[in-house]
């Protein structure tokens, strides 16, 4: 996360000047060399520089959603960028998942993976190694793609002068008219001045971080012992679980999404989810006084609902952030959106991890014993992002 949020702006800059899909193809063939180093790594300080490296050479996410924008129709946007949105969570769960079932393959599965093979000398290869003969297939399937940046330049000159001329003759009625931002796209040159841009970016921080912190204390809840509020879980449990978030996350976000937003709008969507996420991870706790069949039941129903309420909220502000601006700075504008969400995720898994392990010295305290203080803190980290969408803080394009 910070080697992509200092790079993130870079990527945005060179997507919206020499196109999308260049950068998206290099951004997934680091995903195949990098990521299998990572698997191969020999000590922390190599793990570390890999992943690094990683992130700083993958600006793929911000021209993705560009590209989304881009190649569909105004009203049809939505289902594009909750395909992206779609395949970002399905990542999140789906990964911790995998690795959960492929991780130390000659432990697990001593009859096809020998303890001096290479798996058994590099116990968390196999996952690594999966995800990046994907990435690989992917990086082929990629230069398919057509290219969505239009690019005239010199149209875009003439567009500037006659901008310039017109701002300068304009009339004391035409400024009145301007003064309402949230009905008008700023100048294309002031992107941080862009309140609707910033203020959806301001919210996607704040939920990014929660949904970062979430991911981390959910496996760590999920495999640590019931004496302690956990649930006891194996590995092969946790991964179970993910595996069916995701799949009921893809069936909703490519289904009834794009309905839901046609009807409601990005901004209710995000406030919806956002309040319905605070009392179900409310009942956490209480689900892991449960056993057998029901715990099970419950469990995978509220991981589902989670993840698909956090989904929907970043696909909600995805969209604010896409229609602020012009395609000209799209990939900027993502680029901007990717750095200040890097730099929040960067602080979740160590936030969230940190924030567990306290909860777990207070087990017999009187106010929020153990693991109810954990998710007492994610729902007041829910609750600001939930606040921030109201005006006049999250101001919305409505052009």
């Amino acid at each position: 996360m910070l080697g992509r949020a200092l790079t993130s702006v870079f990527w945005g800059i060179m997507a919206d000047r020499y196109g999308r899909k260049p950068v998206i193809i290099f951004g997934t063939i680091s995903v195949v060399i990098f990521n299998t180093l990572f698997g191969l790594s020999v000590n922390f300080w190599m793990a570390i520089t890999t992943r690094f490296l990683l992130g700083s050479l993958n600006g793929l996410l911000g021209p993705i959603k560009a590209y989304a924008t881009e190649i569909f129709r105004d009203e049809h946007q939505a289902l594009g960028l909750s395909t992206v949105s779609t395949a970002w969570g399905i990542g999140l769960i789906i990964g911790p998942a995998l690795g959960g079932f492929l991780a130390q393959p000659a432990e697990k599965y001593p009859n096809l993976f020998s303890k001096d093979s290479l798996f058994g000398k590099f116990p968390y290869f196999l996952p690594c190694l999966c995800i990046s003969i994907f990435a690989l297939v992917v990086t082929i399937a990629t230069f398919w793609l057509p290219e969505t940046l239009h690019m005239h330049h010199e149209d875009n000159e003439s567009l500037d002068v006659s901008y310039d001329a017109l701002e300068s003759a304009s009339s004391e009625s035409d400024r009145d008219l301007k003064q309402n931002e949230g009905n008008k796209k700023p100048s294309k040159k002031s992107l941080l001045k862009n309140w609707p841009l910033m203020s959806s970016i301001i919210v996607y921080c704040v939920f990014s971080l929660h949904d970062m912190a979430y991911t981390e204390i959910f496996s760590l809840w999920a495999v640590s012992p019931r004496i302690h509020g956990g649930l006891s879980y194996s590995t092969e449990d946790v991964g179970e679980v993910l595996a069916i978030s995701g799949f009921s996350l893809l069936v909703f976000q490519l289904s009834l999404y794009p309905m839901v937003e046609r009807i409601l709008g990005p901004v209710m969507v995000t406030r919806i989810g956002g309040i319905l996420a605070i009392p179900l991870l409310t009942s956490y706790s209480y689900i892991a006084l449960l056993s057998g069949f029901s715990l099970a039941l419950l469990i995978n129903c509220a991981s589902v609902m989670k993840n698909v309420l956090s989904v929907s909220i970043v696909t909600g502000l995805f969209l604010l952030q896409n229609r602020a601006v012009d395609q000209d700075q799209r990939g900027a504008a993502n680029g901007i959106a990717m750095t200040a969400m890097s730099l929040f995720k960067a602080a979740g898994p160590a936030g969230g991890g940190a924030i567990f392990a306290w909860a777990q010295k207070r087990q017999d305290a009187v106010f929020l014993p153990g693991d109810q203080m954990v998710f007492f803190i994610l729902n007041v980290v829910e609750l600001i992002g939930v606040l921030m969408t109201f005006k006049p803080f999250l101001v919305s394009y409505q052009g």
